[in-house]
């Protein structure tokens, strides 16, 4: 960085969570556990979805891209996390803050779109059966997720850039446990009002506009489903869609509240709280609630154990 871009710092500190020397152990193992099994759960996905050729389907396309996107999303901050938690200074550059700040918007991103398309399959497969093949193509299917994977690039490569003409003079000590773009930004001496509103421009189309669709979605699937006189139907998809929609719900709950609705109010360790919930849980739960319930990801499973051979 050199000219008006010259920023005076060459490492932030990432303090976001002050444990206690005597719950540190604890924690540490708590966050190793729940990443270890973020990426077991993910990783056995998108395996099985490669191997049986009855999972090649346009659902099982969506959750091993959701697999794919929460592996990454989780492990944009976890091993950082981790190896702070071991470290007495822990810290990162500027410049692997910069990095960190790009892929989690990356993942973040796409992990929000990818929920309202499963939405919107559900929605086509529940309420449209015989038109489900031809509405939810391989190819449609296909644009839409590279499409989605160029917006999601784009728009956090227009914020990271956002975030590199800033200088960032004295302080370097971020009440985060990752780069997260608002403590950044409240730690640069530059003028932050673009930053700040494409943040709320950008994140409204990317955050508010997907939870609604889902939520309509869902509306419209429990409408249609009501109209059936069937009672375990019914049950079944509540069920389903009930599971699902909890973990929606704790997924932009928690993303709203942080960037769109942020409060002076919160305190940094409930605000850590609130991101460990959409950066750790969410994506250790994800690949129980939406794939390992489902009753052809246990068949697969089964073979896979069992090393009997899945036809290609």
């Amino acid at each position: 960085m050199t000219g008006n871009n010259q920023s005076l710092i060459s490492k932030f500190l990432l303090l976001g969570l002050p444990i206690p020397s005597e719950y540190h152990l604890l924690f540490y193992t708590l966050f190793m556990v729940m990443y270890l099994t973020t990426i077991l759960g993910n990783l056995l996905i998108i395996v099985l979805v490669l191997l049986d050729s009855k999972l090649h389907s346009p659902m099982y396309l969506f959750l091993s891209n959701l697999s794919f996107s929460d592996l990454c999303f989780s492990s944009v901050t976890m091993p950082k996390l981790l190896q702070n938690m071991e470290s007495h200074v822990p810290s990162t550059s500027y410049a692997g803050c910069l990095t960190q700040l790009y892929f989690f918007m990356v993942f973040g991103d796409m992990e929000s779109f990818l929920l309202v398309i499963m939405a919107y399959d559900r929605y086509v497969a529940i309420c449209f059966p015989l038109h489900y093949t031809s509405i939810m193509s391989i190819q449609f299917c296909a644009s839409l997720l590279v499409l989605l994977w160029m917006l999601t690039i784009s728009n956090a490569m227009m914020h990271t850039m956002l975030m590199a003409r800033l200088s960032f003079c004295e302080k370097n000590m971020i009440l985060h446990f990752f780069c997260d773009i608002f403590a950044l930004l409240k730690l640069s001496c530059s003028d932050t009002y673009v930053n700040q509103l494409m943040v709320f421009i950008v994140g409204g189309l990317i955050i508010i506009i997907p939870f609604l669709l889902i939520v309509m979605s869902y509306v419209r699937i429990f409408l249609s489903i009501l109209k059936v006189p069937s009672t375990q139907g019914i049950h079944k998809v509540f069920s389903t869609c009930g599971s699902h929609l909890s973990v929606v719900s704790l997924f932009y709950g928690t993303i709203i509240g942080l960037y769109l609705c942020p409060s002076g109010n919160n305190s940094t360790v409930k605000e850590n709280a609130m991101a460990i919930m959409y950066t750790a849980v969410t994506p250790m739960l994800n690949p129980f609630i939406y794939s390992l319930r489902n009753r052809d990801m246990k068949r697969a499973l089964i073979k896979v154990v069992c090393n009997k051979k899945i036809s290609l």
